[in-house]
């Protein structure tokens, strides 16, 4: 099936009208789901996950969106590397619990200042 595929392309790249109009087609499909992904950085959706399919798409034809996407992986392999490293994980963890008591304590002062007058209660 493999090979059948890579022949097919073949005869497209052959024939320069249908290898225009075959990257035009994967330009717009790829550039559309990138648009979807930065929409849904936003929005509800997996945001990240749709730039990077969108990215996908695109390399599959075009050598910037190949070099891009490489980019992206090495950037995201090496903040995973820095995720799991204990040191930086015991850190996170401290600084999360610590803004938590901030918030919990910023919240606790707000209700002692204003009271719990629901704006529907009257």
């Amino acid at each position: 099936m493999r090979e059948t595929l890579n022949d097919w392309r073949e005869r497209i790249r052959g024939r320069p009208v249908l290898n225009n109009v075959w990257r035009l087609a994967v330009f717009s499909v790829g550039v559309t789901v990138l648009a979807a992904g930065v929409a849904m950085l936003v929005l509800p959706g997996p945001g990240w996950a749709a730039i990077f399919v969108g990215f996908a798409i695109l390399a599959t034809e075009f050598a910037w969106a190949q070099r891009a996407l490489t980019s992206a992986k090495q950037t995201a392999s090496k903040a995973k590397e820095k995720a799991l490293d204990p040191q930086v994980r015991r850190r996170n963890q401290l600084l999360a619990i610590c803004a938590g008591v901030v918030l919990a304590v910023a919240i606790v002062a707000y209700l002692q200042a204003f009271g719990v007058n629901l704006p529907w209660k009257v």
